[in-house]
């Protein structure tokens, strides 16, 4: 399999999707460095060397975007409270955390793709999307809500310029959705512009090297066994989107080997971890365009980005309500291609595989719900900080019913 390339798509019209990438991806990557204390520039650095890095890996063949992993959040949180702040320890384990991911894809490697593969036919993979899709709808509405009027607005232009243009106008619908909410925006005095005045012109980003103990690697490394889980359901995913096996060709093992690695050089920079992202895949998915080379453009905008404050001043000013109204449709697209890859795989609705997927959607849907409701918690807790659950739950227990039921097909045939 060849890169992703359109030879159709200028300069200037890869600048602009480049730019729309961004906007997509620029949200969830500095909200983690927000949530846990790291340098906001920093993530922005280490998100674009980091997607760089993972194209460099995979032959330039898989369209993602790298950023800020939420899933390390909780154990960042706590490895800072165990050293007095010190956020440097929390990067320490997170460059071993990147290293195990390096150790999984040689393992995956040696044993064989092919077998990973078996284990995730589409009545697992489809519920698994849907699950991912919708599970980020309420956070979406949580951040329409601070303007709802707005949010609308913006998403019902997105809506339009998707539903009656073609061309490149129909791939530049969330760009421009998003500047005619800011507009909108600006216009009521919505916007923070003290966001824009008070930024630096030019600014290096913070970087630092990482402090290593063993209490904190401990702490933070059996995180990567949840996320193993949401960097497999996001390649296949976006696999879906470009309608290409990426599980295959390039293989897992050498999506695992580039979100590691990234993970270990962000962690040397002074950054989170990073992962692939499902706003991004979700931009594929309304454009239709799986140029890699936008997304590597993406990735140096970021870098830049990282350096120059009035930039960075600008797309933080943006209104969460506006970022929160196109995520609504961001994340819908989602869940829709999870739905589609049922329909195209033609997955029959039997008893088997109604048990399934019926599994992974309520595990995956209601875990979180029925913990917070009746004190149960539906998933594998491995310490204090770490569990497997929800998506990952869901994910897990739909690959091993997956394997008993295929186990009992081959021996009734």
């Amino acid at each position: 399999m060849k890169e992703n390339t359109n030879a159709n798509t200028s300069i200037s019209k890869m600048i602009i999707l480049g730019l729309q990438h961004l906007i997509a991806m620029f949200g969830a990557t500095v909200l983690v460095p927000i949530l846990t204390g790291l340098p906001i520039t920093v993530a922005l650095l280490s998100a674009g060397i980091g997607t760089l890095i993972f194209h460099f890996v995979t032959d330039k063949k898989v369209p993602v975007f790298l950023g800020s992993s939420f899933a390390f959040i909780p154990v960042i949180l706590q490895v800072k409270e165990m050293y007095n702040g010190d956020l440097a320890y929390a990067t320490g384990g997170i460059f071993f955390a990147g290293l195990i991911y390096v150790a999984f894809s040689f393992i995956i490697k040696k044993i064989g793709v092919e077998k990973i593969d078996k284990f995730l036919p589409a009545r697992v993979i489809g519920p698994m999307i849907i699950v991912v899709g919708l599970n980020l709808i309420p956070t979406a509405l949580n951040m329409a809500m601070g303007n709802i009027y707005i949010a609308l607005f913006t998403l019902l232009v997105c809506l339009f310029i998707t539903k009656f243009t073609k061309g490149f106008i129909r791939q530049l619908s969330i760009l421009i959705a998003v500047s005619s909410g800011y507009i909108v925006s600006l216009l009521t005095n919505n916007v923070d512009t003290s966001l824009i005045t008070e930024a630096k012109l030019f600014t290096l980003p913070p970087v630092f090297l990482p402090k290593f103990d063993l209490g904190a690697i401990l702490t933070i490394c059996p995180i990567v066994i949840a996320v193993f889980m949401e960097h497999l359901g996001d390649i296949k995913t976006n696999g879906q989107v470009v309608g290409k096996d990426f599980i295959k060709d390039p293989g897992l093992n050498r999506t695992l080997l580039g979100d590691g690695l990234a993970t270990s050089v962000a962690s040397l920079l002074g950054g989170p971890a990073n992962t692939t992202y499902g706003e991004n895949t979700a931009v594929l998915a309304i454009t239709k365009n799986f140029d890699t080379r936008i997304l590597r453009l993406a990735a140096v905008f970021a870098i830049i980005l990282s350096f120059f404050g009035k930039l960075g001043g600008v797309m933080q000013s943006i209104p969460t309500f506006v970022m929160g109204g196109i995520s609504l449709i961001l994340f819908s697209m989602i869940a829709l291609v999870g739905v589609k890859t049922i329909k195209t795989n033609k997955v029959k609705f039997n008893f088997q595989n109604i048990l399934i997927m019926a599994s992974i959607l309520f595990l995956g849907f209601f875990g979180s719900y029925i913990e917070k409701k009746f004190g149960i918690v539906l998933g594998i807790t491995i310490n204090e900080a770490v569990a497997i659950k929800g998506l990952s739950f869901a994910a897990l227990v739909g690959i091993i019913l997956n394997a008993i039921v295929t186990k009992i097909e081959e021996k009734e045939k």
